[in-house]
């Protein structure tokens, strides 16, 4: 009899673990459970679409039809109630319940919202699905002022939506730059200007009190904790996901900010199995517990966490991850853990240029860099070989860094 398996959610994590175990296992069967209405697409370019740049066709990864070629029992608005673990089963919304052999939970986060007055109001929007973008599409075209709220990586797509929709908008913030935890203010300050551009106006030591509506419920103003008061038709918040975990908390799952994995997408249950945002994993290159929501990680995961699934310790997680921005008219990408360490270095390497290398125990785990990303092939080499270099930090920000640069590790 050939093995069940079951994975609930289809989005980039979901979707690799199924393709690899229909490679791996050809017999198998192999259900996916997703509360979407549809298949898997590509949540990088839904931010291009809602600016305007693209139509929605590109953005699709898997038609439906893909699962029937691939022999994949695809169930869409498919909502998981109950995870019973010791029974081996999953339950929906409608009565259905899906046996399993393994289990993989690739369910992600859900967008968290603000908890101020009229946060619900109607043109306060989130960013996450692709009917969301949709839903900003629609709003933002007809928009003629904008507020944003999330100093992060989510926060700065709707900037960019509302430059490339000509929607003078203000980036509210609470610290005094954009991505503090990641970024000094001197390198910040290349992202501020940017923004500036495009008619995004960011402003520091702000925030949202509360939003105002008009007599219909649809947002008029968002008004700081200073008192300031920012007039708007359109809104934008990106403060972080709530992960879905709600699903297995009357589980024996273990759970830390997400479910937690070993190196093979394993939980403390010997057949079930996570991936992607939802996980805690244990990352063999830190050295300790952590999370990524990078595209190429989950994908990367739901990878491995089939290997797994088909022959547990067949194959580890081991990954540096990566994330660019492509708003403006340079380059910005983050690798690894660039808010993470106990020590940085960081450096303008040319007009335009700024680099940041985040450092624990002497170790690279993580940067940024903008305008010249050329180094970071070393940088990720050097997260990989676990490369002590303490001493020659300096060395890290020279212009056309290559880890040949460095004395060899007999040399130090």
């Amino acid at each position: 009899m050939s093995d069940s398996y079951v994975i609930v959610g289809d989005g980039i994590a979901g979707a690799s673990a199924a393709e690899t175990l229909r490679e791996e296992a050809p017999d198998a069967e192999i259900t996916v459970l997703t509360d979407e209405g549809e298949s898997l697409y590509n949540r990088i370019l839904i931010k291009e679409y809602a600016k305007g740049k693209l139509p929605e066709a590109p953005i699709s990864i898997h038609q439906e039809d893909w699962y029937d070629e691939h022999d994949v029992d695809l169930r869409l608005n498919t909502v998981v109630v109950d995870i019973d673990v010791e029974n081996d089963a999953v339950h929906t919304h409608a009565g259905e319940t899906f046996e399993y052999d393994s289990l993989l939970l690739a369910i992600g986060g859900t967008p968290q919202q603000l908890p101020v007055g009229n946060a619900d109001a109607d043109g306060i929007h989130h960013f996450w699905t692709f009917q969301d973008a949709r839903r900003i599409k629609e709003s933002v075209e007809g928009a003629e002022k904008g507020v944003i709220v999330g100093a992060g990586l989510l926060g700065i797509d709707f900037a960019a939506i509302c430059g490339a929709q000509g929607v003078e908008a203000k980036y509210l913030m609470r610290g005094d730059n954009w991505w503090r935890y990641a970024l000094s203010e001197e390198g910040a300050e290349i992202m501020h200007e940017a923004m500036r551009e495009r008619g995004v106006e960011p402003v520091f030591g702000s925030g949202v009190d509360h939003f105002e509506v008009d007599d219909d419920g649809h947002v008029e103003a968002a008004v700081d904790p200073n008192g300031e008061r920012y007039e708007c038709d359109f809104a934008g918040v990106a403060i972080g996901l709530n992960f879905n975990t709600e699903l297995v908390e009357e589980t024996p799952l273990e759970l830390d900010d997400g479910i937690v994995v070993d190196e093979f997408m394993r939980t403390n249950v010997d057949n079930v199995f996570a991936a992607g945002d939802i996980t805690t994993f244990n990352d063999l290159i830190l050295g300790d517990r952590a999370k990524n929501g990078s595209w190429g990680s989950a994908k990367e995961q739901g990878t491995i966490a089939a290997r797994n699934m088909v022959d547990y310790g067949s194959e580890a997680f081991e990954w540096v991850s990566s994330y660019s921005i492509t708003h403006f008219d340079f380059p910005f990408l983050s690798f690894g853990h660039p808010t993470l360490g106990d020590d940085s270095v960081e450096a303008t390497t040319a007009e335009g240029e700024w680099r940041r290398v985040a450092l624990k125990d002497g170790k690279v785990v993580g940067g940024v860099l903008i305008g010249d990303l050329s180094p970071q092939s070393a940088f990720k080499q050097l997260m990989r070989e676990g490369r002590d270099v303490s001493e020659q930090t300096d060395r890290l920000m020279e212009p056309g860094f290559s880890v040949d640069d460095l004395a060899a590790p007999t040399e130090q």
